[in-house]
């Protein structure tokens, strides 16, 4: 037999070997490392057209005239013993290494790809509010928060397996997610009562922690004014996952079903453009409204901007006087036409809040979520911010706390405290860092604070030390004197000052209280199940950052003190407060090392 017509013989069998040896399921070799050639043949070490990222090829046998698929081996001996030679040279082909700097093809293919999903959530930096000596800095000032977004927004990540970027943590939000029921005011002139209680510090006994309670007043829903309502719905390509659109569409489905004859409901949606799918049309007629929420499907860029501009006209078109006049953005947040710098969408928002026309927003969604910017709207347009992770989340901030959500009882609502420095060594204030002001801007009314809606409750603590504590963190002044304090005032802990606007007026009114020491209560347990549990959301929010102030308090410590003041809990979230601690103290451990684990302060 010619040893041409031999050698064409053993290839076409070698070829066929491989291919009946190849096992179900697998990616055929052809795709990968076996690679049919079209046309003429190429030269010795030429690389395959178009696949310059691939290994040069190995060299071809120049006798062969019809050259098949190319295929890595040894050299075939020039004998007619080839075909002993095949399954040698198969089985030395598959035990060969890899020649350094080449990559296989399968390994090539796999890494064409990104191995986790793309993440641009947006969360805005800042550092935990520091430890101040009354001496030198002895009054603090604030605005009130009564967002919510960052408890339901830490909620997703710990349910999802993750312990929460620390810049998603916002300590204020956590503490406010929960009513504390203070008392109902008793003044009807004035809208909100405050309280307050100091104890013991639960991860620092060495210090006080001084609890600041305001409760707004309440009103029934069917109490509730006439209410012009303009949804805005995000419906661009980003929006298009079931934790997005579909969420949000049965979300405003939950409201709309609570709505009454004399509420207006408009509905505007943004893309690359902007469109009104709904005019103002009575909240009695839910199949016309949910039919219009029904037909919005996901597609395009991001005119944020653009959306936000129509709402406003619209209502204003549909302004009802006296009553609630108020847009609710539905977004992921992630604006990319139009106006997307920050602060020029602030400006935007604080231009068209003037006419009396508040701004809420609702997050939705992971990936790409704009954090920063839906709090800072919600913020500027003199409304709330919500994350709606759940269509648990939506009946909550939609359907049970419609009232707090929708009527704004007070605004601009200010806190100033003075501490008396010869009673007081050092404060902190936790969490709302993002809401300081400046000394002077408490009686500036021409500067925005935050509002409280009907029924709101909200909370403030601050840890403070006082003198001969060995609480202390900072060394007094060489060169300063201590300053003496009028007589009479010793007994005083801190002066308390609070403004706020009533919702139609331009100008605040003050209400002032005294802290006495008389007031503190020297054992934690026998302090309000409010005070333990808002101590307990605190040192929870504090170890989510990083537990600078926390000292040896760990999980454990904020599961016992969170289990021993859970209260009355008629819809679970105290006790679903319990799951997280307990999610986020085992997610802490597996990000541990061995030798961070055998010293971690857990239990």
């Amino acid at each position: 037999m010619p040893r041409t017509v031999t050698r064409s013989f053993l290839i076409a069998f070698f070829i066929f070997v491989l291919a009946c040896t190849q096992q179900p399921g697998q990616q055929s070799r052809r795709d990968n490392v076996i690679t049919p050639i079209e046309g003429p043949p190429l030269s010795r070490n030429e690389p395959l057209p178009d696949e310059s990222n691939r290994a040069t090829e190995p060299e071809k046998d120049d006798k062969q005239e019809n050259p098949g698929p190319v295929i890595e081996r040894h050299k075939l001996a020039e004998t007619d013993m080839a075909m002993t030679s095949a399954a040698d040279a198969m089985y030395a082909q598959s035990r060969a290494p890899v020649s350094p700097g080449v990559i296989p093809g399968e390994v090539l293919e796999d890494i064409r790809y990104p191995s986790a999903p793309l993440n641009t959530e947006n969360y805005a930096h800042y550092e935990d509010n520091p430890v101040k000596r009354v001496i030198e800095q002895p009054v603090s000032t604030f605005s009130i928060d009564v967002d919510t977004g960052s408890y339901a927004n830490v909620r997703r990540f710990l349910k999802a397996g993750e312990l929460p970027a620390q810049d998603a943590v916002r300590a204020e939000e956590l503490i406010n997610y929960f009513s504390y029921e203070y008392p109902l005011p008793q003044d009807p002139a004035v809208p909100f009562s405050l309280m307050r209680e100091i104890a013991p510090t639960p991860w620092n006994p060495n210090t006080l922690l001084l609890h600041i309670g305001i409760q707004g007043y309440e009103v029934q829903a069917q109490q509730l004014p006439a209410a012009n309502l303009v949804f805005l719905v995000d419906v661009s390509g980003s929006m298009e996952s079931p934790d997005k659109l579909d969420l949000l569409k049965s979300s405003l489905k939950l409201l709309t079903g609570h709505l009454h004859a004399s509420d207006r409901i408009s509905l505007v949606v943004y893309a690359g453009g902007t469109g009104v799918v709904l005019e103002p049309t009575p909240g009695d007629q839910k199949a016309k409204i949910i039919a219009a929420l029904d037909q919005l499907t996901a597609g395009g860029s991001t005119n944020g901007a653009g959306g936000i501009q129509l709402a406003y006209a619209m209502a204003e078109q549909g302004f009802i006087k006296n009553g609630i006049n108020r847009v609710l953005l539905a977004t992921d947040g992630d604006f990319n036409v139009g106006i997307t710098d920050f602060e020029q969408l602030k400006d935007l928002i604080k231009e068209k809040r003037k006419s009396g026309i508040a701004l809420s927003t609702l997050g939705f969604g992971t990936g790409n979520y704009n954090d920063q910017l839906m709090e800072q709207l919600a913020d500027t347009g003199n409304g709330n911010y919500a994350y709606i992770d759940t269509l648990g989340e939506a009946q909550k901030v939609l359907v049970d706390e419609m009232t707090s959500t929708l009527m704004t009882i007070a605004r601009d609502v200010k806190i100033q405290i003075e501490f008396n420095p010869a009673v007081v060594e050092e404060y902190r204030l936790v969490g709302y860092e993002n809401r300081l002001l400046k000394r002077e801007d408490f009686n500036n009314d021409k500067i925005d604070a935050g509002e409280i809606g009907a029924g709101h409750s909200v909370t403030a603590l601050y840890e403070i030390t006082l003198h001969g504590s060995k609480g202390m963190r900072m060394d007094p002044l060489r060169y300063q004197a201590e300053q003496k304090i009028p007589a009479g005032k010793n007994s005083e802990i801190a002066f308390l000052r609070l403004r706020y606007k009533d919702p139609q007026a331009d100008t605040s009114k003050l209400l002032e209280w005294t802290v006495n020491r008389q007031e503190i209560v020297s054992d934690l347990n026998k302090t309000s199940d409010n005070f333990r549990f808002s101590a307990a959301v605190a040192a929870f929010a504090q170890q989510l950052r990083g537990g600078q102030y926390t000292e040896k308090f760990g999980y454990n410590d904020i599961m016992a003190l969170a289990s021993s003041s859970r209260g009355k809990d008629p819809f679970g979230y105290r006790g679903e407060f319990l799951t997280l601690v307990n999610l986020a103290g085992s997610l802490s451990q597996r990000a541990l090392s061995p030798d961070q684990v055998a010293n971690s302060t857990l239990n």
